[in-house]
């Protein structure tokens, strides 16, 4: 049985660890992981799972190596009892209201997985209850949440980790990727190309009673009410821009922060946003949708971003033409690279044999971390009270660019953006897109 005291040690080696790792960085000199590492119960945090269905339970099941799942919470039963019998050994108490699995002091860390449109409201709640937070991408539904989460972290001091894992899964092709940018080996870089896949096309769908089981009306929180329809919810709310933000948010959220990462605008943000080409699925009027039975997230879609340091950068639903489709295109004076999650290629990508990355270039992107994978770079920053490779703070600059390519398609015109003060140029309208009305109970705040 352990002890509150002792899971506190566990997660409070912050001046031993960060001294030390001022001399040394922990990757380099610890050749365990970190499942080996918790392998005592007195250095395994306890875990409340928020979010119980399809990435939730994938969570859970990376948690679960490192710390002890103790308490599980879900609006819809059946995900809450299916990841409590197969993920949590039957051990772990049941919520449906995550402010009572909140209300727990033995609880260390969360994980939350909810769809997109709850991360924030809950993700505050965890900061402000004094938990570590692991929380699903897209972190936001609006650039407004964004601004609110980053500036909770930095009062409560909490470790936040976003679930960005081309970040920092262990060999990574990301991570060379963006060292080879970094390091300057394709010269200054002109344009970068994301090819993120467009957003399904359907409806008209059936308009129903909420299966049994399902809290629908909380499954809703901040958005409006409205009759439950089976494609609304679970895997498919991604494309409604009620509850998500298409493939703009969904591999946006990985490939626009590659992008991003790589050119060095990861804490900073676009000057300007066209919109070449989009596609909606549903009649648009003054940037809302017009039918409430269909997906009505932008199927195909182009949008050229233009950032400060004069990279171009292109989102698009594909690249065919260019010869690729789901990934990443980096181009600069010296040749062009291109990653994805099955491949890094180009000349750049070849010289790595006789002239290797720079520990000093990888060391720096690492945060000075090793990288077993991506939930155990975020027990490691529990441990040590550091800030993981994913953390908030770019995650919001890289997701705001995601959310400002939706408000310019929703309204189809071009958006000029002050990364300094984080608002929309003479456009009134496209501001308020910033934010989003909420439902009276479930206000983010």
């Amino acid at each position: 049985m352990t002890t509150n005291a002792s899971r506190r040690d566990f997660l409070k080696t912050a001046t031993t660890a960060a001294a030390a790792g001022s001399v040394l960085p922990y990757w380099a000199w610890s050749p365990s992981t970190m499942a080996q590492e918790t392998k005592s119960p007195n250095e395994r945090p306890r875990v409340g799972c928020i979010g119980n269905g399809g990435m939730g339970s994938g969570d859970a099941n990376s948690i679960k190596r490192y710390g002890d799942i103790v308490a599980n919470c879900d609006v819809d039963k059946g995900h809450a009892e299916r990841l409590q019998k197969n993920i949590a050994g039957g051990k772990s108490d049941i919520y449906e209201d995550y402010r009572e699995l909140l209300d727990r002091k033995d609880i260390d860390v969360v994980t939350i997985s909810t769809p997109d449109h709850w991360h924030t409201r809950i993700a505050l709640a965890a900061l402000r209850a004094g938990k570590d937070v692991h929380c699903q991408k897209p972190l936001t539904l609006t650039i407004d949440e964004g601004k609110l989460l980053c500036k909770v972290v930095k009062e409560t001091g909490r470790v936040f980790q976003v679930g960005t894992q081309q970040r920092s899964e262990n060999n990574n092709m990301f991570l060379k990727a963006v060292a080879i940018c970094q390091e300057g080996r394709l010269g200054k870089i002109n344009k970068v190309t994301c090819a993120i896949g467009g957003s399904p096309r359907g409806g008209t769908f059936k308009k129903e009673a909420a299966p049994e089981g399902l809290n629908w009306d909380m499954w809703l929180g901040q958005a409006p009410l409205v009759d439950y329809i089976k494609q609304r919810c679970h895997n498919d709310f991604r494309w409604w821009y009620e509850y998500s933000g298409g493939k703009l948010t969904d591999w946006g959220a990985h490939h626009v922060d590659i992008g991003q990462w790589g050119i060095g605008m990861d804490q900073s943000g676009p000057e300007s946003l066209e919109v070449i080409a989009v596609d909606h699925p549903v009649p648009y009027e003054k940037g809302w949708p017009m039918k409430d039975d269909t997906f009505n997230a932008a199927v195909t879609f182009d949008v050229k971003v233009m950032f400060a340091n004069g990279v171009e950068m292109r989102i698009r639903d594909d690249a065919k033409d260019l010869g690729f489709d789901n990934g990443v295109m980096f181009e600069g004076e010296k040749g062009r690279i291109f990653v994805n999650r099955g491949k890094l290629t180009g000349q750049a990508v070849d010289d790595l044999k006789d002239n290797p990355i720079s520990d000093d270039v990888l060391i720096k992107l690492r945060k000075g971390k090793r990288l077993d994978n991506h939930m155990a770079n975020f027990i490691e920053c529990c441990r040590d009270r550091s800030v993981p490779v994913s953390d908030v703070w770019s995650h919001h600059r890289i997701l705001t660019t995601c959310h400002l390519s939706n408000i310019a398609m929703r309204l189809n015109r071009t958006l000029k953006w002050n990364p300094e003060t984080e608002q929309i140029i003479g456009d009134d309208e496209a501001n308020q897109f910033q934010g989003r009305e909420q439902r009276k109970g479930y206000e983010v705040a």
